[in-house]
């Protein structure tokens, strides 16, 4: 039975296959920001310059709130940024408490923290009118066993959620805390040579995942692109959406990204492993992704960033 339904969706997928370029749905992750700095004002800045680049380009964004940088009354500049968002015409998504791993953490108190996120953004969206819908889970980690993922996707089920998914990355973070290092130092000539080496990368990992959707769907679906809100990717956002041009690739929603079908293909996976569904899907579809030829982020800048990743 399972591979009939199998042979199904990949019927499904080629006669679904787009005409011309994919769309792709950039969502950002660990708002208000992620950075190096506690400054309020870098966090402003960070948030306006991302958010102007987005609205210059005409790109659709989903950002995903750590709840407690919102939570009590000493975060009033954290909730600004996110009130930003919104006035901005942004999506925003609920990304738990405090960054917990669902492989990590008691599905009762992973579930507590989700709802006190809930409770901290709603009112938030709903004096937009925006509706909060989202979720993505830290780490894309989704449970140990499928009785914690399968209980925890009933419960988002419950109380209007769908999780969101990634197809496309970019390991933006291995980069982001260096940029934030040579911005406050003044550093102007490391800034530069973080954000050549930073956009080279992206565009060769964007073009490897066009690749390898095609090698395993016959096609290329409608890609959701995870980055973060980090002053790197607010600096770089012109050249980011040159890049997303290059690849062919229009951006659109989440909602409408969501849309494709191979969003519908099953995932029954559950396990320690962070997969983004490309994998997931492999899984599935049993077919092998083009992992010999994925470009693999610079070792020096990973080293350099373990180094400033510090609690």
């Amino acid at each position: 039975m399972r591979s009939l339904c199998v042979a199904a969706a990949v019927a499904l997928l080629a006669w679904a296959a787009p005409a011309v370029a994919e769309g792709v749905a950039l969502t950002f992750d660990d708002l208000p920001t992620m950075s190096l700095s506690d400054s309020a004002p870098y966090a402003r800045q960070t948030t306006k310059a991302l958010l102007a680049g987005l609205k210059r380009h005409h790109m659709p964004a989903t950002g995903f709130v750590i709840g407690e940088k919102l939570d009590g009354p000493d975060n009033a500049d954290q909730v600004a940024l996110a009130r930003m968002w919104l006035a901005a015409g942004m999506q925003l998504g609920n990304h738990t408490l405090s960054h917990e791993s669902l492989n990590k953490t008691p599905l009762e108190q992973y579930i507590a923290g989700v709802s006190r996120t809930d409770a901290i953004l709603r009112p938030l969206t709903s004096a937009r009118h925006r509706p909060l819908h989202w979720f993505r889970h830290p780490y894309l980690e989704t449970g140990l066993t499928l009785e914690t993922r399968r209980g925890f996707e009933s419960w988002l089920k419950g109380h209007g959620y769908a999780v969101a998914p990634v197809t496309m990355e970019n390991s933006d973070y291995v980069f982001a805390l260096v940029y934030d290092d040579a911005i406050l130092r003044h550093d102007a000539a490391r800034a530069a040579q973080v954000k050549a080496i930073y956009l080279d990368y992206t565009d060769r990992v964007t073009a490897w995942y066009r690749t390898a959707a095609l090698q395993l769907l016959g096609r290329r679906p409608d890609f959701v692109y995870l980055l973060h809100a980090t002053r790197l990717n607010a600096d770089c956002i012109d050249q980011l959406a040159a890049i997303l041009r290059r690849n062919q690739l229009r951006p659109v929603s989440l909602d409408r990204a969501m849309s494709d079908p191979a969003y519908r293909i099953a995932d029954d996976y559950a396990g320690p492993d962070g997969d983004e569904w490309l994998s997931r899907w492999s899984r599935t579809l049993h077919k092998e992704l083009p992992w010999d030829s994925f470009p693999e982020p610079p070792a020096d800048m990973v080293a350099e960033n373990d180094k400033l990743d510090t609690p």
